[in-house]
């Protein structure tokens, strides 16, 4: 069965850190694109960064580029997101998903694989 799961969600201040883990089981995913979706209340899914396959290409959200930082441990079958300066508007459930096939996108619809989300609260 495959599985992704994210950790390293929880509540910290305006202007601090967090650093979110996407574990994958079930296969190797080390030769998909990954990437970082996040829904706050009442707001659509929305894109904030993916990764290709190899790590040598990135996409940030306009929202969250030179604050948050995509990168991914083939080994470990693992992306992270190391998101910095956090702000409220950052708050909401952070999704990690996985595409078949190494090449990155942005658009939500062409994900394969979804966690279940970890929850991402920024109090000001």
């Amino acid at each position: 069965q495959v599985q992704l799961v994210e950790s390293g969600g929880g509540l910290v201040q305006a202007g601090g850190s967090l650093r979110l883990s996407c574990a994958a089981s079930g296969r190797t995913f080390s030769s998909y694109a990954r990437g970082w979706f996040r829904q706050a209340p009442g707001k659509e899914r929305e894109f904030v960064a993916a990764i290709s396959w190899s790590g040598g290409s990135t996409y940030y959200a306009d929202s969250v580029k030179g604050r948050f930082t995509i990168s991914r441990d083939n080994a470990k079958n693992t992306v992270y997101l190391q998101m910095n300066s956090l702000k409220p508007e950052d708050t909401a459930v952070y999704y990690c998903a996985a595409v078949t096939g190494g090449m990155v996108t942005t658009r939500l619809n062409e994900y394969d694989y979804w966690g279940q989300g970890t929850q991402v609260t920024v109090s000001s």
